[in-house]
């Protein structure tokens, strides 16, 4: 037994399975006080559809997933380099081609004509209702975040304040708060967007002033109370909010130029279009501003803050440019929730939103704005799809494990990012070559001594 164990493949064959057999616990139905044991039994024993293929109880389709995966595993790790390196050999046609500008420019406008085309190609009343408050609304954020976390390096876990500001602002100035609009008069939500705007980077500058001058944890903690104490006064503040009550009816957006009349209803394709708009707006703005000045010095203050400062930076201006900056498509994210639903509510701002956000910004690549686009469409439609029809035993409460578990894996395997960032990646490898350097010195001091 012992000689058996001994055996890597045998020892990567057990963990697979006590990770995969955990999954399979995890994703099983809830157990009961009078039955204790049927959550387990059920997760073992439930009947699963084996890939749509024939019924087959649930051990047996984990167990499939568990060889197909210690298979994988194993043949990355022995063969993993060799397939790197015939992949970058075989791509590197490919991507001298890409990296031309007209390329790059036609491959962005097909992707753009996808989205236009998107909702015409989805019927679905349940998807296209997703594609605005689940994707749209999501990517807004990760761009936005991806400013202050990707760009700037500063950890925000409270970025949910600026969404909640951005939607009370809407439900302010259209009237369905009960403190009074400006000058006393309920405006249409579009004159919401430019006044949220404001306010949220405003809000970033209030914030960011007296507390970015720290640094690491102590910054992401001041965020942190920063978001809940957001929260806790929309709950709170019956007088201004209306409280746990939530908002009045928001109206829709209307638009009135002139004989050019347009509402806004109940259905959802008219804000997506709206919301890709916004979309391409933040994404050519953000890239513009990666790539100028400000930009630069966002990325010296996040590789070495004490040596950007020794060449000039103001590191304290830079880093409230960041926050205000991001804060803006939080905004209008929330001016276009709060339009769409009519309501909005306190509990919708908690602390698991400003991290699922983080993540997203994580996964995709912090510092890549097309990873941080991508990581959001594809994490969010995957959720939408699994709370779509509870597939394999989904349970949603069960989501910010699932989140975790990948996050892990992405930072073990792709700490980068799906899409890296070109100067975030060369951090990183240079940061990887320093350390086989050390390793390297230590074992030439050893052999010395």
């Amino acid at each position: 037994m012992k000689e058996l164990l001994a055996k890597i493949y045998v020892r990567r064959l057990l963990i697979t399975l006590g990770i995969v057999a955990t999954v399979e616990l995890m994703t099983g139905p809830p157990g009961s006080n009078t039955a204790p044991t049927a959550g387990f039994r059920g997760s073992f024993a439930e009947s699963a559809s084996f890939f749509g293929l024939f019924k087959t109880q649930r051990w047996i389709l984990f167990l499939f997933l568990a060889v197909v995966a210690w298979g994988i595993a194993s043949f990355w790790i022995s063969r993993g380099p060799q397939v790197r390196t015939t992949v970058g050999r075989a791509l590197v046609i490919p991507r001298r081609v890409t990296s031309t500008r007209p390329v790059r420019w036609g491959v962005m406008g097909g992707l753009l004509v996808v989205a236009i085309l998107l909702p015409h190609l989805v019927n679905s009343p349940f998807w296209q209702a997703a594609m605005v408050e689940q994707i749209a609304v999501y990517v807004l954020l990760a761009v936005g975040l991806n400013v202050v976390v990707g760009f700037a390096g500063l950890l925000d876990l409270g970025y949910v304040a600026f969404y909640a500001i951005g939607a009370y602002t809407a439900a302010w100035v259209t009237g369905a708060l009960p403190l009074p609009p400006p000058f006393n008069h309920a405006l249409d939500p579009f004159w919401a967007i430019p006044i949220a705007i404001a306010i949220v980077m405003i809000a970033g500058i209030l914030l960011g002033a007296p507390t970015l001058r720290l640094r690491g944890d102590y910054l992401a903690i001041v965020t942190l109370g920063f978001g809940e104490i957001v929260t806790i006064f929309a709950n709170n503040l019956y007088g201004i909010t209306n409280g746990s009550l939530g908002s009045k009816l928001i109206p829709h957006f209307r638009f009135h130029l002139g004989p050019i009349k347009y509402i806004w209803g109940l259905k959802p394709v008219p804000y997506y279009y709206l919301a890709l708009g916004f979309v391409v707006l933040f994404l050519i703005v953000f890239s513009l501003l990666e790539h100028s000045r400000v930009g630069r010095a966002w990325t010296a203050i996040r590789e070495d803050e004490v040596a950007a400062e020794s060449v000039g930076i103001n590191p304290l201006k830079y880093k409230v440019m960041a926050f205000a900056i991001g804060a803006a498509s939080a905004g209008f994210a929330g001016v276009l929730t709060a339009a769409q639903s009519n309501f909005i509510f306190p509990s919708s701002f908690t602390l698991t939103f400003s991290i699922n956000i983080l993540v997203l910004v994580i996964l995709g690549g912090m510092g890549s704005i097309a990873g941080v686009v991508l990581g959001a469409i594809l994490i969010q439609t995957l959720t939408e799809f699994l709370n779509n029809g509870q597939h394999w035993g989904y349970q949603p409460s069960d989501l910010y494990i699932y989140l975790g578990a990948l996050l892990i894996v992405m930072m073990i395997f792709r700490p980068a990012g799906l899409i890296p960032s070109k100067r975030r990646k060369r951090e990183i490898l240079l940061s990887e070559a320093d350390h086989e350097n050390t390793h390297i010195d230590e074992a030439l001091l050893g052999d010395d001594v």
